[in-house]
């Protein structure tokens, strides 16, 4: 364990104590704060006062609002009791830091049947939260991208219009191959056509479901974390949560049985993993660019764009 000097500033350290305080008593001092690996964003510490312990992420204080997006959007995933949820104790800035501050959770990896139909069974009933229309009524952050959540009439203009065009663009301002920006933006024009029969209600999506955001509580019920939530169609949680793998099959079969799947799935699946391959394209570099470029001329190929 490591002192609160070594790890915090001073600013941050009153912060935190203040925030923290139990029993009226916020001028006693953090027992420790053990910084812990696992986000690629930002710098994670547990912090413990007594039996007491909290999950803090720390990055620049010009990040603040992807912290306060966060937190909003652990608090629509909150409002589904089939999940845990860590609660939010607070955010801000403090000494030039953005921080955010929430429970801490005793996790364990989401493996095994029967964790893994129950998570399955859990995600369909987030699902079945829906809103009025497509989108989320504040911008927020996928990774560290921005991803834009003004509404559109609908779902196939929401996709083109905030998923796959931004990030389009911001693969033009990092210089990406122009015949992917080219073959990308036809697709766009063209992706009413891949939902003459889709008309998906608005559900309250995750947003960034791989198997790093989700875990088991101490109660073996699914716990949700670093989400990028808006209504859209459900269908995207479930192609991200297959893009990089680490769900057991019990949980994809557990969900299909709670809600099946409407036919020319398979197909709107490339389209929503092809926005995560983009983002990663952006934030990680050109590793990813053949694979978004196949993604795209499959898809094309497929409409007859």
């Amino acid at each position: 364990m490591i002192s609160s000097h070594q790890l915090l500033d001073a600013d941050l350290d009153t912060a935190l104590r203040t925030l923290t305080g139990a029993d009226g008593d916020s001028a006693a001092a953090l027992d420790s704060v053990s910084e812990v690996g696992g986000g690629s964003i930002s710098r994670t510490l547990v912090v413990r006062r007594g039996q007491r312990r909290w999950f803090v992420k720390l990055n620049d204080a010009r990040l603040a609002t992807m912290f306060a997006a966060e937190a909003d959007g652990l608090a629509a995933l909150a409002a589904c009791p089939a999940v845990r949820v860590p609660r939010v104790w607070g955010h801000g800035i403090s000494g030039g830091q953005a921080w955010l501050v929430l429970e801490h959770l005793a996790l364990a990896p989401l493996r095994g049947h029967a964790a893994g139909a129950a998570a399955g069974q859990a995600l369909a009933a987030v699902h079945r939260i829906t809103g009025s229309h497509f989108g989320w009524p504040r911008d927020n952050f996928i990774g560290s991208s921005p991803q834009l959540n003004a509404a559109q009439p609908t779902w196939p203009l929401f996709f083109a219009r905030q998923r796959l065009l931004p990030q389009l663009e911001l693969a033009k301002r990092n210089r990406q191959h122009a015949r992917l920006i080219a073959s990308g933006e036809r697709l766009a024009d063209a992706l009413p056509a891949l939902f003459v029969d889709h008309r998906p209600p608005p559900s309250l999506l995750h947003g960034d479901l791989w198997s790093g955001n989700a875990a088991l509580d101490d109660g073996d019920r699914l716990a949700l974390f670093d989400p990028a939530v808006y209504w859209g169609d459900r269908e995207t949680d479930l192609a991200m949560s297959e893009l990089f793998g680490g769900f057991p099959d019990s949980f994809h079969a557990a969900y299909r049985e709670a809600w099946p799947l409407a036919s020319g799935c398979a197909q709107r699946k490339l389209l929503y993993q092809l926005y995560h391959v983009l983002n990663h394209l952006n934030l990680f570099g050109g590793g990813y660019l053949q694979q978004a470029e196949r993604m795209i001329s499959r898809l094309l190929a497929e409409i007859g764009g």
